[in-house]
């Protein structure tokens, strides 16, 4: 048969389907699909049941039921739910071990302080947690807080665990340590019976700088909020001996030389237009004495220093020599570095500090 009658004729059997019966084949393709995804899923969550399983139909009362599913049936936790509200307690002492560490993915975000439960599912369809550096999406997928590695953005997780944050608006003539051997006032004489946990201040304020201060028991946040490489925000009200000039105050702007290398502000400016010994001061440097020594550098002598934000927390609505528990949203800003507060820097990396001020 000649190629152009070929042709043609393969164009007769094979028609091309157009209109509606075309929309309904493609209709009928994603059905097929979205089937195929849902059997790996089931079949994904069955393993992961399989793997942390602890009570079988073996070892259960089958005349049991819960509405109309029997007992053997159930998950694990509804098994322990029912036999919780049945008998007032536990009887399956093996069944839910809550030193286990067993728990849905989207409930370790929340108590990881990531986010809510229900923030949590959106997350993790996102595709944004690996477990053991495997991809999850499934929001009930099971893992062990105690041996499973997951994390966030590239951020190993951890389960909060007695963990205290304490905000401070120090009040001035207090030092920032546990005791002092002259017997001198210090921080912990206002927040030591905050709490029974072993709490620590997050860098420090000199005796008679103010402020906001932060207290926890949180090795791992502490240790990000005073590394360098962070830069984080701080916000300090200055008060000087004299009026601050416009050269001097271009000359912090663009960066002044001292000891120890140079050092800018991000921002400054005057609290009260009226007096121009009233300065707000933004710096994200956390060296030593850093605005303290600025200020004495260019010829000022800093009668007052209050450190009005530190990070993203304020000292709003705590009076001086008070102090209040963080929020939980608090904590989440502070732990994956909102970057409204923190400010990546090129430049060589500080030192540590001792003292912040």
């Amino acid at each position: 048969m000649a190629k152009g009658k070929t042709a043609g004729f393969d164009k007769f059997i094979h028609k091309e389907i157009k209109g509606a019966k075309k929309k309904e084949a493609l209709k009928q393709e994603k059905r097929a699909a979205k089937a195929e995804r849902r059997s790996i899923g089931e079949e994904a969550r069955k393993r992961n049941n399989d793997k942390y399983r602890v009570v079988t139909k073996d070892n259960v009362v089958k005349s049991d039921k819960i509405g109309n599913k029997k007992i053997e049936a159930l998950r694990p936790a509804q098994i322990n739910e029912f036999y919780s509200k049945k008998a007032g307690k536990d009887p399956i002492a093996t069944f839910a071990n809550k030193e286990s560490g067993i728990m849905p993915l989207n409930k370790f975000l929340a108590h990881a302080g990531v986010c809510g439960r229900r923030e949590a599912v959106t997350i993790i369809k996102n595709g944004e947690v690996l477990v053991n550096k495997q991809l999850v999406e499934e929001p009930g997928f099971k893992v062990n807080a105690d041996k499973d590695v997951i994390s966030y953005k590239g951020k190993k997780l951890f389960l909060q665990k007695n963990l205290v944050y304490i905000l401070l608006n120090k009040p001035k003539d207090h030092l920032s340590t546990t005791t002092d051997p002259q017997g001198r006032r210090t921080v912990y004489d206002i927040v030591g019976k905050a709490t029974e946990e072993r709490i620590f201040p997050v860098g420090r304020l000199d005796r008679n700088t103010t402020g906001v201060l932060l207290f926890t028991n949180d090795g791992e946040l502490a240790q990000k909020l005073t590394h360098p490489s962070f830069n984080i925000k701080k916000v300090y009200e200055v008060k000087l001996d004299k009026p601050l000039t416009k050269k001097d105050a271009e000359q912090i702007i663009e960066g002044v030389q001292l000891e120890d290398g140079p050092v800018q502000a991000d921002s400054i400016g005057f609290v009260d237009p009226k007096d121009k010994t009233l300065v707000g001061i933004e710096i994200h440097s956390g060296r030593n004495r850093i605005v303290r020594r600025i200020f004495e550098y260019l010829g000022y002598d800093v009668k007052a220093l209050d450190r009005v934000v530190f990070a993203n927390l304020t000292k709003k609505n705590v009076e001086r020599g008070h102090w209040r528990f963080l929020k939980e949203k608090e904590v989440r800003l502070l732990k994956f570095m909102n970057q409204s507060f923190v400010k990546k820097s090129n430049t060589k990396k500080a030192n540590d500090e001792d003292a912040e001020d």
